[in-house]
């Protein structure tokens, strides 16, 4: 049995700029993450914890883009769409594995910035490389079985509806709309509400907590000076989170599935392509350390 993934075929005129601006975007994904991997790893200067989670954020979003970019230029270049059922669960398992690593990293990234600005003075101590190492190990980890298992009574259901998924890649939404059945459908849409609770609403909540506490804290200060920096400290990784769990939500937590056939296309290559494209720029361009850190490397390769 397999799927086809209709994608962008609405827009037949469009398909090799389309495959132009993919491969593009998918390049410089791959470039400026790996560059940040790179300098943070290089640089003894990046050696703390902020950008030791820096560097796992930047590895995961190539893994993260790479289950979704890769097929979708193939489908753009052959034009045909065809997926297997187990390709389509694959992808699906490690997109929503990955979506849900980001998910909780990000609240690890919230954490930590709460420690240094609320708790400096033991800073060192709480953010020791062992409890990093473990806690970026958890948030790989955490989202594997819960993943699997929804991914598994998905595909356990009958599709015999149709097999046009009207979508660029297995997403949740429109792979659900072909499934035909009774009451295993119902307790599938409450496995999948019940995952993306966890997984998106519950390290949402912790970064709006840390955030709260941070904002609260840097309120206190008497010096502006102070605020700017503490501020700018967290203004990168806030805006990260709010254009990733703001397109999550809309996709995920909508009330209206009818919007998805709308809306879904665009608010899924928000999510999934521009924002790790977006990423890198963020925290390249709005942090003093990186930049002169690039500087480094650079003048090193001109000399």
């Amino acid at each position: 049995m397999e799927f086809v993934l209709l994608g962008f075929s609405d827009t037949p005129n469009l398909q090799w700029i389309l495959f132009g601006v993919f491969l593009l975007i998918y390049l410089t994904i791959l470039v400026c993450n790996s560059i940040i991997i790179l300098i943070t790893k290089i640089d003894p200067v990046l050696h703390t914890p902020m950008y030791f989670f820096l560097g796992h954020f930047s590895f995961l979003e190539i893994c993260y883009v790479t289950v979704i970019l890769p097929r979708m230029l193939v489908d753009l270049w052959t034009q045909k769409g065809r997926i297997s059922f187990l390709a389509c669960a694959t992808q699906m398992c490690f997109f929503l594995m990955l979506g849900g690593t980001e998910c909780l990293l990000l609240a690890v990234m919230a954490y930590d910035r709460y420690v240094a600005i609320c708790n400096p003075l033991h800073y060192a101590l709480v953010m020791n490389h062992k409890v990093c190492s473990q806690l970026v190990a958890a948030s790989w980890i955490t989202a594997v079985p819960a993943v699997i298992g929804e991914t598994g009574l998905i595909f356990s259901l009958p599709f015999c509806t149709s097999h046009m998924i009207n979508h660029f890649f297995c997403d949740i939404p429109p792979v659900l709309k072909l499934a035909c059945g009774d009451t295993f459908v119902n307790d599938i849409a409450f496995y999948v509400v019940a995952v993306a609770v966890v997984f998106i609403m519950v390290p949402f909540l912790l970064i709006v907590v840390s955030y709260g506490k941070i904002i609260s804290n840097i309120l206190k200060l008497t010096s502006a000076r102070g605020r700017s920096k503490a501020f700018s400290t967290c203004s990168s990784h806030l805006t990260v989170v709010v254009l990733f769990y703001g397109t999550a939500i809309i996709t995920y937590l909508q009330p209206k599935p009818d919007q998805y056939e709308e809306m879904g296309k665009l608010i899924s290559i928000f999510y999934t392509i521009l924002i790790p494209t977006l990423n890198p720029i963020i925290y390249t361009l709005r942090n003093k350390d990186i930049m002169m850190a690039l500087r480094k490397v650079l003048a090193q390769l001109l000399v």
